[in-house]
Order: C-alpha cells, then sequence, then structure tokens
C-alpha cells in the first residue's frame, strides 16, 4: 500500500512539474512558475502557488524551458565585461524596465573635458565611450541612462567649446 501512495505522489508531482516553465538566469537562479506575457525586453512571471505577476528584463534571461511543451526559448546571450578593455560589450539602456532582474551597483559618469573642441556628435559619443569605459572598469555589462547633457558655444565655457556629461547606473547580473 505504502508502495502504491508513494508511486501516486510521484506522478502527481512529475505532472504538476510538467505544466511548470523554467526561467533559467544568467546569474545561475532558475525561477519556477507560469510565464504570462513575452514582451519585446520583459517577460512577465508568476511564481508556482503565487498570484503577483513579475516583471523580468530578458537581458537577466538565458533561456524559458515550457513545462507543458517543453520547448526552449532562447533569451539572451551573457555579456561578460572582465575589464575596462570590454567597454565595447556594455549595453546602455533607457528604460527602467529593462533592468528587472538585475542587480545594481554604482552610479557612473563620463564626461568630455570643459575645454575641448568636439562637435556635438563626436562629443557625445565620447562621453558615451567614457561612461561605458566607466561600466566595464565595475565589470558592469549595463547601463541605465539617467542624465544626458551637452552644452554648446557660449553657455558652455569661454573659448566657445562644448561639454557633453552622461550620468548612468552599472548593473550586473
Amino acid at each position: 500500500m505504502k508502495k502504491i501512495l508513494l508511486l501516486v505522489v510521484l506522478l502527481v508531482t512529475t505532472i504538476v512539474n510538467a505544466q511548470t516553465d523554467a526561467v533559467k538566469k544568467h546569474n545561475g537562479e532558475t525561477l519556477q512558475g507560469k510565464v504570462l506575457r513575452n514582451e519585446e525586453y520583459t517577460i512577465t512571471f508568476v511564481y508556482d502557488g503565487e498570484e503577483a505577476e513579475n516583471v523580468i528584463s530578458k537581458y537577466a534571461i538565458e533561456k524559458i524551458v515550457y513545462g507543458k511543451s517543453g520547448r526552449v526559448e532562447e533569451m539572451t546571450d551573457k555579456i561578460v565585461v572582465s575589464s575596462e578593455d570590454d567597454w565595447e560589450k556594455v549595453v546602455i539602456l533607457e528604460d527602467k524596465a529593462y533592468i528587472a532582474g538585475l542587480k545594481k551597483v554604482d552610479e557612473l559618469r563620463g564626461k568630455t573635458s570643459l575645454i575641448n573642441y568636439h562637435s556635438g556628435n563626436t562629443g557625445d559619443r565620447k562621453a558615451e565611450k567614457k561612461l561605458k569605459m566607466a561600466a566595464a572598469k565595475e565589470g558592469c555589462p549595463f547601463v541605465l541612462m539617467t542624465s544626458d547633457k551637452s552644452t554648446v558655444g557660449a553657455n558652455s565655457n569661454a573659448l566657445g567649446g562644448s561639454q557633453n556629461i552622461k550620468k548612468g547606473i552599472g548593473y550586473k547580473y
């Protein structure tokens, strides 16, 4: 009798787990529950036994294994930033939804010097490069842009140059 009861419990557990979706994150964590919506940059997910909806950025997710069908959907490749030399891998994010599921590290800044003769476009690119380099130095593959300022001509300095300042918050998996 005990063997039959154990077999029934195992069978029910297997059936219930087969209905559960598994969200595998880049940090090694696996979330069990149900994927409700799969949007362009985020997924909406409900944990097993809960009703609260959670939004998770696809940047934090490696893949989803759907329990009902067994289908595996690859989300994003993991971005590995190990030194300042990897600054080109850093992704600038402009929407707070894209950081859901990532861990905040630090505030970062990239700026051009006060006296420079860059055009608006080259100064902007240089400030963005410096911001990405600051993120890479901290090991952050993502930066949420919080401020993007440019001063041009008479408003910036006595020599008529321009200055670009970009601020953001670095995030890791």
